[in-house]
């Protein structure tokens, strides 16, 4: 019995992305670039604790306008996690979805809330069909957070000025922890890790759309 990717060495471990039996080297060269590895492989997850990300010259960050400090994330940490908590759903429920596309679709928020700044309503949305489809699967989750929130309180609670600040934080987030890796999804993955389900992480599914107080 061979390796099914590489057809050459002697296989030792299951690969779920393939279903078959792969080598360990495999494992490691093949992981998100011809492998789409789902997020619950322990060998992925084992590879993500050791991961050396790509070193990201400051300077290239994305918005850089945009002031996005330590007390302006103190001050609004609700609505960092549940940003956070959105943008995962909305980016692991479209299929194929990879950190691009997330970037992308983070990127077309972002000049979204920097247009309403001007007090002009336009969304802008990717060419790119999946990071599109994120961009409105987001746009859906906020607006339903927002009709529970007024039902609740009876007003207003969030500025568009807030939110993209908060936005800017996760696309900043998302540009450093992209891989490099076709398939790679270590910014889901973070996401995935950092705002588990309400049901798996214990916390009270009624207490604000189900999200804990805790930093990304």
């Amino acid at each position: 019995m061979v390796c099914e990717l590489c057809e050459k060495r002697r296989p030792k471990r299951y690969c779920p992305g393939i279903r078959g039996k792969i080598c360990p080297t495999c494992c490691g060269t093949q992981r998100e670039e011809t492998v789409r590895c789902p997020l619950d492989c322990t060998y992925l997850q084992d590879a993500r604790r050791h991961e050396k990300l790509p070193g990201t010259d400051p300077s290239k960050l994305p918005s850089q306008d945009i002031q996005v400090t330590e007390s302006f994330l103190r001050e609004h940490e609700d609505l960092t996690v549940i940003a956070g908590r959105i943008l995962k759903q909305a980016g692991l429920t479209v299929r194929d979805a990879v950190d691009a596309d997330v970037e992308e679709a983070l990127a077309a928020l972002v000049q979204t809330y920097r247009t309403r700044q001007s007090g002009l309503i336009y969304h802008t949305r990717p060419a790119n069909f999946i990071a599109a489809a994120i961009c409105d699967n987001f746009t859906q989750g906020l607006e339903e957070f927002l009709r529970l929130r007024r039902r609740q309180l009876g007003m207003e609670t969030i500025r568009d000025s807030d939110l993209l600040g908060v936005l800017v934080f996760y696309q900043r987030a998302a540009h450093l922890h992209n891989n490099g890796r076709r398939w790679g999804r270590a910014f889901l993955h973070l996401l995935a890790t950092e705002f588990p389900d309400a049901a798996d992480a214990g916390a009270p599914a009624t207490r604000e759309y189900g999200v804990m107080s805790r930093r990304p």
